[in-house]
């Protein structure tokens, strides 16, 4: 990736919903790339969006509302699958983006991806999954535990910083984990997530798979191989029930894989997408 190319990334946003709703882009002509977090934010897509866009695409990594850099504030209610992928319908009025429209969905972005493949919120042209939440794999345990009423806004933090560590395995350093944890320093966004774990349920991925199956769009699964949670396992079932999808296994790679092999995701999402 050039110096070029790394200084036309930049944040913007647009409103929806009367709040802010921030995202990374590099600002090209080209055809969009709709790219979904899901208990991160949209730094995990950082690492490939300016060598989606050597290739000429034009990436959009948003922020879900009330993560990241985005405003406004997730409520158990807002937080569902379903929820989540009305507001990206929203988003991409919002930024009057053509259809179809190609998404890639990471961890719980994969189901909000899923959805909005399986009913019509987005005309989606292809469907790529990172990593995803697939079938009954999540919520996991480290998430779960803070649906309980126990847990506190407070354990947010610390409680995100040891899954950040983990899930960056080899590519951990200090300053990329502090630029991971960096939004829930603030207690909004803390509250936020809560509340996306608070509404994470395996049923709004089981209730697609016969859509899913019915589909004919093409599909592409990129995973990091030592993922504890989301296991390959999960990936290898969705390609073999799944038509029309092809898995790229990524070796010495965990639930972060765009930061352990940039390259070969990056290349591996623009055949995909380019094809």
């Amino acid at each position: 990736m050039s110096d070029t190319t790394k200084s036309r990334v930049l944040r913007t946003a647009v409103q929806v919903d009367g709040e802010t709703a921030s995202y990374l882009t590099v600002e090209q002509d080209g055809p969009a790339v709709l790219l979904l977090h899901g208990t991160y934010w949209s730094r995990v897509w950082l690492p490939v969006l300016g060598r989606l866009a050597e290739a000429g695409l034009r990436p959009i990594a948003v922020d879900l509302p009330g993560l990241g850099r985005s405003g406004g504030e997730l409520t158990p209610d807002t937080a569902t699958v379903p929820a989540l992928a009305d507001w990206v319908a929203r988003f991409t009025s919002a930024l009057k983006l053509s259809e179809p429209t190609a998404v890639a969905g990471h961890d719980i972005g994969g189901a909000v991806a899923q959805h909005l493949l399986t009913h019509g919120r987005l005309e989606v042209s292809r469907l790529a999954l990172v990593n995803s939440v697939l079938y009954d794999s999540w919520p996991a345990p480290h998430v779960a535990r803070f649906r309980g009423p126990a847990s506190t806004a407070e354990d947010v933090l610390a409680a995100r910083r040891k899954a950040v560590t983990a899930s960056l395995a080899g590519a951990a350093t200090e300053q990329r984990i502090a630029d991971y944890v960096d939004p829930w320093t603030d207690a909004r966004v803390r509250r936020s997530w809560m509340a996306l774990a608070g509404a994470a349920d395996s049923r709004y991925t089981l209730e697609l798979v016969p859509a899913l199956q019915r589909s004919m769009t093409p599909k592409l699964l990129i995973w990091g191989e030592d993922d504890a949670h989301e296991k390959v396992e999960y990936a290898e079932r969705f390609a073999a029930e799944i038509p029309h999808t092809t898995l790229i296994r990524i070796p010495d790679a965990d639930h972060i894989p765009t930061e352990n092999a940039p390259g070969r995701i990056a290349s591996a999402l623009i055949d995909f997408l380019t094809a």
